[in-house]
């Protein structure tokens, strides 16, 4: 297995993949769980994670995705998806195997903390995806494979050719396999004091 701080400083964005790998089932069910295993505020587990499988699909998703070839040629391509109304879906499901007076109480936490908040509902859907999109991409690479994070493709497409619900939105692709070739050169990384603010801006 690949030790998590060399997955992290060896990550790149991979855009062309192997496309006759498989992933064996279990190691695609391992980076999944990984996935669900990401942080969310009170637990809510915002993230859905459609594994597009069907090779038509792929197809019919890679004309809306700018033709990007990563699509088809990825060993799993997982689109994520927020349920920007998953905290009043019977909430106190998130905290199923805590005391029942701590159930109670953050069932209420959310509850007051998303009623008539329509942007948190949705940003809180979306930093959800984004921390559960890391989490698939650092697994992906501690089973050996590489990973490319996409956004380039008309969502509202794929969201049709998804069936996505209403309540839900396309956040981003994962794209995991076998990486085809050398990668190009990297642009960098800007320097750490560039990046780093102490207490406040000045």
């Amino acid at each position: 297995m690949t030790d998590i701080l060399t997955a992290i400083a060896e990550r790149r964005a991979t855009k062309r993949f192997e496309p006759n790998v498989k992933i064996p089932e279990h190691e695609l069910r391992a980076i999944l769980d990984a996935g669900r295993h990401a942080p969310t505020a009170f637990n809510i587990q915002h993230w859905r994670f459609v594994v597009v499988s069907d090779p038509a699909l792929r197809k019919e998703i890679r004309a809306v995705a700018w033709n990007q070839p990563q699509v088809e040629e990825a060993s799993a391509l997982i689109v994520l998806c927020a349920d920007f109304k998953a905290w009043e879906k019977d909430p106190a499901r998130y905290w199923a195997e805590a005391p029942e007076k701590m159930q109670a109480t953050y069932e209420g936490m959310i509850k007051q903390f998303y009623t008539g908040h329509e942007q948190l509902q949705r940003d809180e859907g979306i930093r959800s995806c984004g921390m559960a999109a890391y989490a698939l991409m650092l697994a992906a690479a501690a089973h050996g494979y590489q990973s490319c994070p996409m956004d380039g493709f008309d969502f509202k497409a794929v969201g049709e050719l998804i069936n996505l619900p209403k309540d839900h939105e396309v956040v981003m692709f994962v794209a995991i396999g076998k990486k085809a070739g050398d990668y190009p050169p990297h642009g960098g990384h800007l320097p750490l004091e560039e990046t780093i603010i102490h207490n406040r801006f000045a």
